[in-house]
């Protein structure tokens, strides 16, 4: 998926947050029409929110089929103030989800390789390009 117009771009203080330990909740849309919500890991190039899953699971199956997504990550220490929605397009990236999952897990879990992974599994980085980015600016 190329960069359009609309994309924006995460300010240095959204980056941030989801630079840190916190949990998100990404919303994708079944075949009819129905939200489906799951809590990811996430992470962060610096301008666009990341998260990692596999090929196959019902997420990606979702996003193959329509690439519109929202996320939405919260500062516990300051919900009302520090609260992220991002709406956007999916798209898939497979070129580097292995070493991105166990960056996540060190995150996360402070394991150094993601201990869950399955036999033949194919790791999925999803990047969000957002159209709408709710939440602190600075």
């Amino acid at each position: 998926m190329s960069q359009t117009a609309e994309d924006q771009k995460l300010t240095p203080a959204q980056a941030s947050l989801l630079e840190q330990k916190y949990f998100a909740v990404v919303t994708t849309l079944m075949a009819d029409g129905s939200p489906q919500s799951t809590v990811v890991w996430v992470d962060t190039d610096g301008e666009n929110a990341l998260f990692n899953t596999a090929r196959g699971r019902l997420k990606t199956r979702n996003l193959e089929r329509d690439p519109r997504i929202s996320l939405a990550i919260v500062d516990h220490s300051e919900p009302y103030a520090k609260l992220i929605v991002i709406r956007g397009r999916a798209e898939l990236i497979d070129d580097g989800a292995d070493a991105n999952i166990d960056k996540l897990a060190k995150k996360y879990i402070g394991q150094d390789v993601y201990p869950w992974r399955q036999p033949n599994e194919q790791r999925v980085i999803v990047k969000i390009h957002a159209e709408k980015i709710t939440g602190p600016m600075e």
